[in-house]
């Protein structure tokens, strides 16, 4: 019998509880999570904040005693301060510590707090938590000023959700554009057109320089000299794993915490997953952190697998944006920068605010963009996750019009699976 560690509660660390749990029925199983509140889903706050659920609604899991019947304890409130991988222990910041036979790390990423003077002022938030969602609740009232800093995926989810509250917003991105780290500059300016069409005020190419508190109002003072009153300030400039604890442990870092095919890390037994990992993108040949749920959740179960001795091999992470801002969908997959050397296709309605943008590297369709083009999301990702190699004649045909997704996916991707090389269909 096994004792299982899972260090965080989100949903990697819980549907790796849960899959041990079906695999292995008489282990030893713990969660343990930096917040006390019950496991929950970030991806919530949005529908919270705008009343569409209560907080009950944003917990992973909502039968009361679902923990309790799988044998899964929670330890909450509690943060892991160092792992002796010699000893199998983890130490916390309570003071107590835990062994442990096989370890999961899905201690997922926190905000950035830029360096700007007045940052921890009063009325300045990050949205991440349901502490944060409670103090935003209390200021963004109808009518309230509210200054974001930071326009990227994340940012323009709470953008959303600040803008349906009825709050007078300002949006400040120190890109050329929205959502930089996703879009390309065309792409990233419709989108900008689009919410500014929507009442909200964008400042892109601008930086925050200070933030003042003026009684109970805050001055917000940009690098273009504007100034900007505001009642609220979000802070949702990115985030970053939380991977500090695990300095001297023997366990490697890159950019995350670097796994193998099997989630293991480079401490046998140990295993990591969620917005912490950092594994293998097959599209771009190097290791990734690509911090969305469907990756957590994929990470989370294979992990497990492997934590209770079933072989289990990740196929690879998906690069996958999808993201819908104020009803004007925008997608991003893959390499959708280009590489070098590499063709692209770019088709450009600035009317109908639809964009289509295509990369190649040789005959493969190695990433992409689009803004206000729905019809062709599922075959976008088949064709770049599948590695779908594109035969002359329609590799010619997409760079000639980028609309014809579909008969060159139904056509190149017919042919790879009848030589047994194709294994994606678009979803």
């Amino acid at each position: 019998m096994l004792t299982h560690l899972i260090l965080g509660a989100g949903p990697a660390g819980v549907i790796a509880a849960e899959t041990i749990r079906k695999h292995a029925p008489q282990d030893n199983i713990f969660i343990v999570g930096d917040e006390a509140e019950p496991p929950y889903s970030r991806m919530a706050i949005p529908y919270l904040l705008v009343g569409r659920i209560g907080e009950p609604g944003t917990h992973l899991r909502h039968s009361p005693d679902h923990y309790e019947r799988l044998r899964i304890h929670l330890k909450r409130g509690v943060r892991a301060k160092a792992i002796d991988t010699q000893a199998r222990r983890v130490a916390f910041d309570d003071g107590t510590d835990m062994a442990y036979d096989r370890l999961l790390i899905a201690t997922g990423s926190s905000p950035v707090q830029p360096p700007i003077p007045g940052i921890d002022s009063p009325g300045v938030h990050t949205c991440w938590t349901l502490d944060d969602a409670r103090a935003i609740a209390a200021r963004a009232q109808p009518g309230a000023r509210v200054v974001q800093v930071g326009a990227g995926f994340i940012g323009c989810i709470i953008m959303e959700a600040l803008a349906l509250r009825g709050v007078k917003l300002s949006v400040v991105e120190t890109g050329d554009r929205m959502v930089p780290r996703m879009m390309g500059p065309t792409a990233g300016g419709m989108i900008r057109q689009w919410v500014q069409s929507k009442g909200i005020d964008v400042h892109t190419g601008a930086r925050v320089e200070a933030i003042q508190p003026v009684g109970n109002a805050l001055r917000v003072k940009l690098s273009s000299g504007e100034v900007l009153e505001a009642d609220l300030v979000i802070s949702a400039t990115g985030v970053r794993p939380n991977i500090g604890f695990l300095w001297g442990s023997g366990v490697r870092c890159l950019q995350g915490v670097l796994t193998d095919e099997h989630l293991q890390t480079s401490v046998s037994g140990v295993y990591a997953a969620g917005d912490c990992a950092e594994a293998f993108d097959r599209v771009s040949g190097r290791t990734i952190v690509s911090a969305i749920q469907p990756n957590a959740a994929e990470q989370a179960r294979v992990a497990a697998l492997n934590m209770v001795g079933q072989r289990a091999v990740l196929g690879g992470v998906t690069q996958i944006n999808v993201l819908d801002t104020l009803g004007l969908i925008s997608t991003s997959f893959g390499n959708w920068q280009g590489v070098p050397g590499g063709e692209r296709a770019e088709l450009v309605d600035q009317e109908a605010g639809k964009a289509l943008s295509l990369q190649f590297d040789g005959e493969l369709l190695v990433g992409c963009n689009s803004v206000g083009w729905t019809d062709h999301v599922g075959v976008m990702r088949g064709l770049v996750e599948g590695q779908i190699r594109l035969t002359p004649e329609w590799k010619q045909r997409l760079l000639e019009d980028p609309t014809q997704l579909m008969p060159a996916y139904l056509a190149c991707a017919q042919a790879q699976e009848a030589r047994g090389l194709g294994k994606l269909a678009p979803r």
